[in-house]
């Protein structure tokens, strides 16, 4: 059975929100592909979940919270190297919120919650710590896995790897992903082919063929 996680889709994250952390392509066209895509794999009854960063104001992520580090700095914090972001989808802000209906989804995946670790992952965060995903979805049966949403390089990245490393058969929707570099995007997509993965640009397709 074939799943969809939708990947922080959220106003920090887009143009059209002038969003903190913009990746580029995220304006109102772009929504509108994701907003017709969501409700049809909706409509067609196939299980959808969203993921959503949902940082602390004081996250280890935030430049602001390494006084004297620049923003996109990168630092070396207990032997992982941090990117030191703008602060961005602080919980309970407006720039948090996803910019689609939390209905449409079984469940929406909060992820990055703990101060002290990133989680580009809708998995697990750089600490190891698991969210609710994978227990969710063994539930329902899920084998196979079609991702999209932001960013390529960075959240959908990470989250396809981790699927495939717990077992998932897993497809990224190309179209309907945004970047936020097109180099490190590629290279991305890329990684995730080696490990297994499928990439294609439609959706249709990568239902038919997930």
């Amino acid at each position: 059975m074939v799943g969809v996680i939708v990947v922080d889709v959220q106003g920090d994250f887009t143009q059209l929100m002038d969003g903190s952390l913009a990746v580029p392509g995220t304006g109102l066209e772009y929504l509108n592909k994701v907003t017709k895509a969501v409700e049809e794999i909706k409509k067609a009854g196939i299980p959808l979940w969203a993921s959503q960063d949902w940082h602390p104001a004081d996250h280890v992520s935030f430049y602001t919270n390494h006084p004297g580090k620049k923003v996109y700095e990168k630092v070396i914090l207990d032997g992982r190297e941090q990117v030191l972001w703008p602060p961005h989808c602080v919980q309970g802000t407006a720039g948090a919120e996803l910019l689609l209906d939390p209905s449409l989804f079984q469940a929406v995946i909060r992820k990055g919650t703990d101060p002290r670790f990133d989680s580009y992952s809708c998995f697990q965060d750089d600490g190891g710590r698991e969210t609710e995903l994978h227990l969710l979805l063994k539930e329902e049966g899920i084998q196979g896995l079609v991702l999209f949403g932001i960013a390529t390089d960075y959240c959908v990245r990470y989250s396809a790897l981790d699927g495939l490393d717990r077992g998932y058969q897993v497809t990224v929707v190309h179209s309907l992903c945004r970047g936020v570099d097109p180099e490190s995007s590629d290279k991305a997509l890329r990684e995730i082919r080696l490990k297994g993965g499928k990439v294609f640009e439609g959706l249709e397709e990568a239902l038919t063929r997930a």
